[in-house]
């Protein structure tokens, strides 16, 4: 497996980090569209989501908003269609609101186009604490329908395999990274 993401890890390993507040961030475009994104990079990203999603699933959900391009390039070789977990309320039949709650904010998110019954694949670009997917998760098993798996692109998370069993759901990175020094490094190729 090592050197399977040739083009995500120099991509990720040359990205900028900005200061906001005491947290280092990473600018990357495949979490924040910053700078351009390559194609040949967003392809090497979406067969990887795809080689690590085993499960089956009926749809596939992604947050907005860098989940959008990597729903789309998945929805696009595997045939199976796509839906955004929006942050705008569309009032429409069987809309399902996503309550998300963190110690120093409250949002709603929604999602449209489920049915209990229905298994889903959730994507999205970086894993860190695992609050915004536990609230995702709980409202779609809560509202009937199964969460196959979650595949992402980078794991920031101190533990991706506790936050996964926390969640009940495989759950499964690309690359897991952090930021060390003001630099951004590759801990492990997962």
């Amino acid at each position: 497996m090592v050197g399977r993401f040739l083009r995500l890890e120099g991509c990720f390993e040359s990205s900028p980090v900005v200061r906001i507040g005491e947290y280092a961030y990473f600018v990357n475009p495949i979490s924040d569209g910053v700078p351009h994104m390559d194609p040949d990079l967003l392809e090497e990203v979406v067969e990887g989501l795809i080689g690590i999603s085993e499960e089956e699933f009926d749809m596939i959900l992604a947050p907005e908003a860098m989940g959008i391009p990597l729903a789309t390039g998945v929805s696009l070789r595997s045939g199976i269609p796509f839906s955004v977990i929006r942050k705008r309320q569309y009032g429409l039949p069987g809309e399902i609101n996503v309550d998300q709650r963190t110690g120093y904010s409250k949002s709603s998110m929604f999602i449209n186009g489920l049915s209990p019954g229905d298994r889903v694949m959730i994507v999205d670009d970086v894993v860190s604490t695992g609050g915004t997917l536990r609230s995702i998760v709980d409202t779609l098993v809560s509202n009937g329908i199964t969460v196959s798996c979650v595949s992402v692109v980078f794991d920031k998370s101190d533990d991706i395999d506790a936050i996964g069993r926390s969640l009940g759901v495989p759950l499964r990175a690309l690359i897991r990274v952090a930021v060390l020094d003001g630099r951004p490094v590759v801990i492990r190729r997962c």
